[in-house]
């Protein structure tokens, strides 16, 4: 293979990570948007409202799971467009954003179990409204245990991916380590719900520069792809001044 088809190949790859950048930010952001539309707090009421429109709800759920497994194609792509730069770091990350899918796929698992505890309360006379809310509770809690473990996952993938880009100058510095920031950020948010949980709601604003980031690589990567060129010139005249020597 000539060094224009890998150019070519590393393109094509960024152009798909682009695209599954956005696609998967869409993905996550309307699953969360149309579930808590239905979260009160109370169990009477969330289970109301979810009977009302128990097709969006799945939608919503399932939407989260879409994004999960297209989180595998936003892998590959990050992975053939920066292996070149060193693959043993982009195949660690490709293998930390595979478990993040995985985990991912059992935090839907968890989704769909507690939609089947709100839709089923009616029937289930062996329960009363206050077990069914803790039962409730106790798989939202082990739900929200798994995402963050998963999310962790997630961010040291996007760690070394973003480091990658940094050393690369495929593109921008400033979206490489707005990336490189926001990873790390997302690392620090996730330990801290696990072990404080009860401030999990206002740690959730410390995804915010990583998402940003994510939208603004993916749109970069979309329609500009990697600039291969400042490498590979680097990479000549550093190979000309060492033959001087």
């Amino acid at each position: 293979m000539t060094s224009s088809d890998i150019e070519q190949s590393q393109i094509r790859y960024a152009r798909l990570a682009g695209f599954m950048f956005l696609f998967v930010d869409v993905a996550d952001a309307s699953s969360l948007y149309i579930t808590g539309r239905f979260q009160t707090g109370n169990f009477a009421e969330t289970a109301h409202r979810i009977l009302g429109s128990e097709l969006l709800y799945r939608i919503g759920l399932s939407s989260f799971l879409i994004g999960s497994l297209c989180t595998v194609f936003l892998a590959i792509g990050l992975y053939g467009a920066l292996k070149p730069i060193d693959n043993n770091l982009a195949m660690l990350a490709l293998l930390f954003r595979l478990v993040e899918a995985a985990l991912f796929g059992v935090v839907s698992i968890f989704s769909f179990f507690v939609l089947k505890l709100y839709i089923a309360a009616d029937s289930m006379d062996a329960f009363g409204a206050n077990q069914l809310s803790v039962l409730v509770n106790l798989y939202s809690d082990l739900g929200a245990t798994g995402f963050n473990i998963g999310a962790i996952f997630f961010s040291m993938g996007s760690i070394l991916f973003f480091y990658l880009f940094l050393k690369s100058s495929y593109i921008p510095k400033l979206l490489s380590v707005l990336g490189l920031f926001g990873s790390v950020l997302v690392t620090v948010v996730c330990f801290a719900s696990l072990v404080l949980p009860k401030y999990a709601g206002k740690l959730q604003f410390g995804w915010a520069p990583l998402a940003i980031a994510e939208v603004l690589v993916g749109l970069w990567l979309l329609f500009k792809g990697v600039n291969v060129q400042p490498r590979e010139n680097g990479t000549r005249n550093s190979a000309a001044a060492q033959s001087a020597r």
